[in-house]
């Protein structure tokens, strides 16, 4: 991975970097597409200060929205690498909210969709909710099983949960497999048509406090095997 974002606002070398290491925790870091790291893997950020604002050069309000705009547009790219991982057919999203600290959420999120049976499970459409406990459970993140929630949603019914606050983001773009602990009697033939969709949805919810992280992964296909197996350097 080699990824290079410009910006023509003035700001300081060391806001700069502050904001890339604010930025990076909750999206580049939060993408795996096989668990695997490169020594090449690396971000820049460049700016050249022509937009001539008032230069930043502590944390405040132009800070702030600096970061938020950074973090926009490494979201998108943060997606678009999971998306694109070798031989992906679909981009998978994980949601953990309401958890005690950033760091749990983000843990157990993205201990998910690095889970190699996870991934497995959605490229075979397959709405295993027992893998994603498991891999919630060695991820080394604190939770509360008993109180812990699972559902699937497609784009569309993810879109409806976070920006309308929609319950379970909607009959037909989502299901929810276990509840409060306990595994429930799901329409298996509406789950295979949720995770058969190109982009797919984890929403874990836990109710041990109120922080929440997203993770992003693709599906472990036939194809990511024979490129990599018949990768030479």
């Amino acid at each position: 991975m080699l990824s290079v974002v410009t910006t023509d606002c003035a700001i300081s070398a060391e806001m700069l970097e502050k904001a890339l290491k604010i930025s990076v925790a909750e999206t580049y870091n939060c993408v795996s597409v096989d668990g695997d790291t490169s020594t090449n893997d690396t971000l820049l950020i460049l700016a050249n200060g022509k937009a001539e604002n008032a230069k930043i050069e502590s944390e405040g309000k132009d800070f702030d929205d600096f970061v938020c705009a950074l973090n926009t547009l490494n979201t998108q790219m943060a997606k678009k690498i999971a998306a694109d991982g070798e031989g992906a057919t679909r981009l998978v999203t994980c949601d953990v909210v309401g958890a005690d600290t950033k760091e749990n959420a983000r843990g157990l999120s993205k201990a998910v969709i690095s889970s190699n049976l996870v991934k497995a499970a959605f490229f075979g459409a397959d709405a295993n909710w027992g893998r994603i406990l498991d891999a919630m459970g060695y991820s080394g993140f604190n939770f509360t099983p008993e109180k812990t929630s699972v559902s699937f949603l497609s784009r569309e019914g993810a879109k409806r949960y976070f920006d309308e606050g929609t319950q379970n983001g909607g009959k037909e773009n989502s299901i929810k497999v276990f509840e409060k602990g306990v595994p429930l009697n799901f329409d298996e033939t509406l789950a295979k048509k949720i995770l058969s969709e190109k982009s797919v949805q984890i929403l874990v919810e836990l109710e041990d406090g109120s922080e929440r992280g997203t993770a992003w992964g693709c599906d472990l296909t036939y194809d990511y095997v024979k490129i990599n197996g018949d990768y030479r350097t």
